[in-house]
């Protein structure tokens, strides 16, 4: 069978068809949007999502800041499988700033694109062209294209590609994107046309560039790669940035605002973590801020945090024949460890029925080492709600026995004044049937006398002054920068890591969140820490402020929790002394 050519001459059927094609893939490599509608055929992308892969495909250096609930993984594997269809022997590199999520958009979205759409099928072929396993997770195209995923790490040294496309890379180390993730761009795409001779001088296809994520402090790398983005595209050097918040979530309902007022109330975000997360705004890490973000990141290690047990759960173990330890940091060495709880309240006065408005808790371990201790930071929790005094003593206490600690440490002299008032008297718990003893101070003789009981002595009173808040504040930084303070793990990362696990997969909603909660707090204590202000009074001593709408609660009680523990560390190294001169005197 032959077609007529315009000029006369004959033409093979399948020769027109193949340059038909061609006219096709050159319509379609302009816009991949379409591509995805018309011949994928996954319909009802959003008016964004269609823009955001037309400038991905058109622009050699692309970054989008996204705020939550944008569906920036979707978005990358419809690209991703775009590109390797339309331009054959491609390779495409996925790298993530925390170690699983590059992976993830191979095992679940590209995964679920296959199963869906019949077009992806055909073009990778048999499903065992998707390895999704946690040591290798790639697809391979019929075409010869193929995606892989990779740490962001030293470990990635050595692969090649032709797009470099970077999740969540404001968790991504700059000397890793400078030296191991940008040097796999330098193999360009070889067609096959360009073997042949008449092509040898042909102009190369340019390599890509790909930069996902939320938006993060003004004092991090990203934001000056930004600023570099946002002036080369205003002066059209070949790249494209967009930030979009989340309100385009809500308008497409991918997102509720009911959801988004919620999570504004939950207490896991401040202003700034807010800011960030759904504004997808960069927040500027204060110029006059006494604590910095880069030690901050660096002690944030701890991986398992406590998790405390709800009543309800507390009320099930009390009635069962042989009711079981329900904490999961069950004391094992109690010679070297000892457990601190710290409190602070905000905007309380020392009359019993007068409710708080802001109160936050620490829970600490410390761990001996030598004749120091190193300060694990395992939980922190923060009331943003009205409570009462009584209320709030008794979560404290449920605290204190859950956790099986050993101190309290609070402000007993001003806010704290009436929760230490009902410590020292016996509580009953009325959600969990329970009694709890009275408590008494173990350092200042005369709120004993105040209060005119004798409890168990366990608090350890704070009373701020100009001085003390100084040593505070000096001693806090002090244990950030040398690393004797650890903190939970970002929330990011963690969550990756229980999403990998089945049974946290299982649980429900309510369960996930408390299991995250506390990453979530000490996401906001890093962001109340590097917005507090600081000036030097007369003395030499250091003042430590908020700031506009910012709070101080988790800082305070975190600096409370530090300077107890340095105090113990004083009579530990006393003893040691001591121990030694006994030990001279009598050898």
């Amino acid at each position: 069978m032959s077609m007529k050519r315009n000029n006369g001459s004959t033409q093979n059927y399948f020769q027109k068809k193949e340059e038909n094609l061609m006219e096709w893939v050159g319509y379609w490599r302009k816009n991949p949007h379409i591509f995805a509608d018309e011949h994928l055929g996954i319909k009802g992308l959003f008016l964004y999502q269609k823009i955001l892969l037309y400038m991905m495909n058109k622009y050699d250096f692309f970054m989008y800041i996204a705020a939550r609930g944008q569906g920036k993984s979707f978005i990358i594997a419809i690209y991703c499988v775009i590109r390797c269809i339309l331009y054959p022997n491609t390779n495409i590199v996925l790298a993530s700033g925390t170690r699983g999520q590059a992976a993830k958009i191979i095992s679940e979205k590209i995964t679920s694109l296959y199963d869906n759409y019949s077009a992806i099928r055909y073009e990778i072929g048999d499903v065992r062209n998707i390895k999704t396993s946690a040591n290798e997770a790639k697809v391979t195209f019929a075409n010869g294209s193929k995606i892989q995923a990779t740490t962001s790490n030293d470990n990635s040294r050595g692969l090649r590609c032709n797009i470099l496309i970077v999740d969540e890379f404001r968790m991504v180390d700059k000397k890793i994107v400078d030296k191991v993730l940008k040097p796999m761009l330098n193999v360009d795409r070889v067609p096959p046309y360009l073997t042949r001779k008449e092509y040898k001088n042909y102009k190369r296809e340019a390599n890509k560039e790909i930069y996902i994520s939320s938006a993060w402090w003004k004092s991090h790398w990203i934001w000056e790669e930004f600023k570099d983005y946002l002036k080369k595209m205003c002066t059209n050097k070949n790249h494209f940035v967009a930030i979009l918040p989340y309100q385009l979530s809500v308008f497409h309902g991918l997102l509720s605002q009911k959801r988004i007022d919620n999570e504004r109330k939950s207490g896991s975000l401040d202003q700034a973590g807010f800011d960030m997360e759904y504004e997808a705004l960069f927040v500027g890490e204060n110029d006059r801020a006494y604590y910095k973000l880069d030690p901050l990141n660096k002690i944030r290690t701890v991986n398992k945090t406590f998790l405390p047990p709800t009543d309800l759960e507390f009320i099930e173990n009390k009635r069962k024949s042989n009711p079981k330890n329900l904490s999961n940091f069950k004391r094992i060495d109690r010679e070297n460890e000892i457990r601190l709880i710290s409190l602070d309240i905000a905007l309380m006065g020392g009359n019993k029925n007068v409710k708080n408005d802001t109160s936050a808790f620490t829970l600490m371990r410390l761990l001996r080492e030598g004749d120091s201790y190193k300060r694990q930071v395992v939980y922190l929790e923060s009331i943003q709600k009205s409570i009462s005094t009584e209320d709030l003593a008794i979560r404290l206490k449920q605290l204190y026995y859950d956790f099986e600690a050993d101190y309290v440490i609070m402000d007993a002299n001003g806010n704290g004044l009436g929760v230490f008032d009902a410590c020292t008297t016996v509580l009953t718990d009325k959600k969990r049937d329970v009694e709890y003893p009275a408590w008494a101070c173990i350092n200042d003789p005369e709120t004993n006398d105040r209060t005119k009981t004798k409890g168990i002595p366990c608090v350890y009173t704070v009373k701020a002054s100009a001085q003390f808040n100084s040593e505070i504040a000096i001693s806090l930084k002090t244990v950030i920068e040398n690393g004797k303070l650890q903190l939970p793990i970002n929330d990011i990362e963690k969550k990756e890591d229980f999403e990998a696990d089945k049974k946290y997969r299982k649980l429900s909603i309510e369960d996930q969140q408390r299991r995250m909660y506390p990453y979530f707090q000490t996401s906001a204590l890093v962001n109340e820490l590097v917005n507090l202000e600081y000036d030097v009074r007369s003395g030499g001593n250091i003042r430590i402020h908020e700031v506009g709408t910012t709070t101080k609660d988790r800082y305070s009680s975190l600096a409370y929790c530090n300077y107890y523990a340095n105090e113990l560390e004083k009579e530990l190294r006393n003893e040691r002394v001591r121990s030694d001169l006994k030990n001279y005197i009598f050898m």
